[in-house]
């Protein structure tokens, strides 16, 4: 990882884990409404959640390097590619890139997850105690 601090990656990391566990909690909620059948558009109920602001932000602070990279952390953690494969995940990242990394990323389940893998399979470790991504 050339473009991209371990540091950064663990906050990433800590967010997106802290975003989940309220993910969940509305996920397992009892329906309030019979009609909508439990079913909820999560990014919405969560539209002005500064959880999901503050990993927002730190994903779009990052340059265009940056943000392939964490792209290609993400699926090297997921088993899409294998460490060795590296620069092709970045790559193919890069060629990829059409929508926004936030919302691709931030709709991922388990991302945080997906990153610590990446993290260790790249050579690097994970730091739960990080409080900033700068």
């Amino acid at each position: 990882m050339d473009a991209l601090s371990a540091s950064t990656v663990s906050y990433i990391i800590v967010k997106a884990r802290e975003f989940d566990a309220k993910v969940e909690a509305v996920d397992e909620a009892p329906a309030s409404d019979e009609a909508d059948d439990g079913e909820r558009v999560v990014l919405e109920d969560f539209a002005d959640d500064p959880t999901l602001q503050e990993l927002r932000e730190a994903i779009d602070d990052l340059d265009d390097d940056a943000a392939c990279e964490l792209v290609a952390l993400m699926w090297v953690g997921r088993g899409t590619y294998d460490a060795e494969d590296w620069e092709e995940a970045v790559e193919t990242a890069r060629l990829e890139a059409t929508n926004s990394t936030a919302d691709y990323l931030v709709g991922t389940p388990q991302l945080g997850d997906f990153l610590e893998e990446g993290l260790s399979a790249m050579g690097h470790e994970f730091d739960p105690e990080v409080q900033s991504h700068l």
